[in-house]
């Protein structure tokens, strides 16, 4: 991965070499003008940029590079990708092992007073490690001679999906905008306080729902993303796979403990993450006694698209709709 950054690195300074030589004012002209240039890895981020700038967004060129469902487990930036981040004035990033490739792409930065934002860093203290829980397929990880690795401490990326966790993070975006367009700060703040009260007013019907549920277990036949919601709010869970697994078959040990769970704790519902692909949840249902439970869908916000954002989603929409599912499997 490292080799095929330094690749694209490489060649996009000579591109740029390429185009001083040609008309370098004609290209900043044109491609930025006078307009903030923001870059956000994923969809969250995007979104909570947005909502800050609020009536100053057309004063910005906030760009989203995890478009069209690409995971961020899977992501590898094109020229284009690392070109924008190059030149921008705020780069936004999750930071954990997913975005390796970041330090080398910065390395080639040519706006020198960039501000970079990295969630894992913000957060500091708070980041959750990831956990093998009982009846998880924990992943198989070798080395090139086929012995296993020595373990090494891996990190759940998934921080946008706490509330309290967001709340930190727009208050860090709001002091990044603040720094590069000092003429706004007044807009982006109150931005942020309002943006902010609605966070801890969703936060606090999401404790109400929990409070008031009988049952507090829920089980996922699929990934596990939503660590970080589940501690906030005190609730158990059982996963098939941690949240950045690559794996999509399970074991029969694996379908069989999950079907006796569903019946031990009379679960109504299993849980899934968004995608197509409802495979092992629905095999679970098949094989316990009542074959009944409803399959109902968390959304991790990590396939959400450009269409989707101009179809209206945000952020808050997302959570407000994971808000019912919770209600529905908390029965």
């Amino acid at each position: 991965m490292r080799k095929y950054i330094s690749i694209i690195c490489a060649a996009i300074m000579m591109v740029s070499l390429l185009c001083a030589c040609g008309n370098t004012a004609s290209v900043n002209s044109e491609t930025s003008g006078d307009k903030l240039q923001i870059v956000t890895t994923i969809f969250p981020e995007y979104d909570w940029v947005m909502s800050i700038l609020g009536e100053n967004s057309d004063a910005a060129e906030v760009t989203m590079l995890l478009d069209n469902g690409v995971d961020l487990h899977s992501y590898q930036p094109t020229a284009e990708d690392i070109m924008k981040i190059s030149t921008c004035d705020v780069f936004i990033y999750v930071g954990g092992e997913s975005d390796e490739w970041v330090d080398d792409a910065l390395k080639e930065a040519t706006n020198k007073d960039m501000i970079v934002i990295d969630l894992l860093d913000i957060l500091a203290d708070e980041i959750k490690e990831e956990e093998v829980v009982e009846g998880m397929e924990a992943e198989d990880e070798e080395g090139e001679d086929g012995d296993s690795e020595e373990e090494e401490i891996e990190y759940d990326e998934h921080v946008w999906l706490s509330l309290s966790n967001a709340e930190k993070i727009c208050n860090k975006i709001t002091e990044a905008l603040v720094s590069v367009d000092p003429a706004n700060k007044d807009v982006y703040d109150k931005n942020f306080v309002d943006y902010s009260q609605k966070l801890s007013d969703l936060n606090e019907q999401y404790k109400e729902v929990v409070n008031g549920a009988s049952n507090k277990t829920l089980l996922f036949g699929d990934r596990f993303p939503f660590r970080y919601m589940v501690d906030d709010y005190g609730l158990s869970y059982y996963a098939a796979f941690v949240g950045c697994s690559a794996e999509t078959e399970a074991s029969f040990e694996t379908i069989t403990f999950f079907a006796g769970k569903v019946d031990e704790l009379s679960l109504s519902s299993i849980m899934t993450i968004e995608g197509k692909d409802h495979k092992i949840a629905e095999t679970i249902r098949d094989n316990t006694k009542t074959k009944d439970q409803n399959i109902l869908t968390l959304d991790s916000m990590q396939a959400t698209t450009s269409e989707d954002v101009a179809n209206g989603t945000t952020y808050l929409s997302v959570m407000e709709g994971n808000l019912e599912v919770l209600k529905e499997a908390l029965k």
